[in-house]
């Protein structure tokens, strides 16, 4: 049964016509390719941070899913424009750059914040998540004081940089973790939490039981459909939240 509900959410990943747009813009010389799915002017803004894999289908699917639900969506490209990775090895190259280069993480990330402005989204009224490394990528532009309501990282990295701390974060924080991720312990989750709480940032921790690293990822061998399922529940609940305040 799972295997079958897999293989159908391959196919609406696969089949389905996204609304959105392609959203180039430069960086240092560089063109970067962006997606932007615009529901309205004045539609919440949701920030995507795409995992190490690059912005592709499974980004373009939940921003489908997000326009439904009524909110406006900008998926950042942190790679440069037609930079999909296929290898790991690759994959490890191009996130351990950036992760060398916290200022160039930084730089990519107001680009498509700009853009996304310049596009007339409504970037005064905006939430971003990210995914795996993603998520990692969020929680930078927490720490950098990026204007935006939340900062949702699902499944990942959740340790902070040495010498960085949540000192100038604006928004709140809230993470989807599986408590079986082999690859970000339970320990990081901890020490966020507890970061969090003594920077005096509102946030939510919310863990998983049994589900591993990328366990949103459909049709992955990664993907449990309880834990997506349940975090994906929370997160639109608290997007109700956040923008009604």
């Amino acid at each position: 049964m799972k295997y079958f509900l897999s293989l159908m959410m391959m196919f609406l990943l696969t089949a389905s016509v996204y609304a959105g747009q392609s959203a180039v813009y430069t960086v240092d010389n560089v063109e970067y390719e962006g997606y932007y799915a615009p529901v309205s002017a004045n539609a919440p803004l949701v920030f995507i941070v795409h995992d190490w894999d690059g912005l592709n289908g499974y980004e373009m699917k939940r921003a489908e899913m997000l326009n439904r639900l009524g909110y406006s969506v900008f998926a950042v490209d942190m790679y440069g424009k037609g930079v999909r990775p296929a290898e790991t090895a690759e994959k490890k190259r191009l996130t351990g750059s950036l992760y060398a280069d916290r200022e160039k993480m930084r730089k990519l990330l107001f680009a498509g914040y700009d853009k996304a402005k310049a596009l007339g989204a409504n970037v005064d009224n905006a939430v971003m998540i990210g995914y795996c490394f993603g998520g990692a990528v969020a929680l930078e532009f927490a720490r950098a004081g990026a204007p935006m309501k939340a900062f949702i990282p699902f499944h990942g990295g959740l340790a902070s940089p040495t010498g960085q701390d949540y000192s100038r974060t604006k928004g709140e924080v809230v993470v989807f973790h599986g408590t079986a991720d082999a690859s970000v312990s339970m320990g990081e989750f901890a020490a966020l939490a507890e970061t969090l709480e003594k920077a005096g940032v509102k946030h939510e921790m919310h863990t998983y039981s049994g589900a591993p690293h990328a366990f949103t990822v459909f049709g992955a061998p990664s993907y449990r459909r309880d834990a997506d399922e349940k975090s994906w529940q929370r997160f639109t609940e608290y997007l109700k939240e956040i923008f009604s305040r």
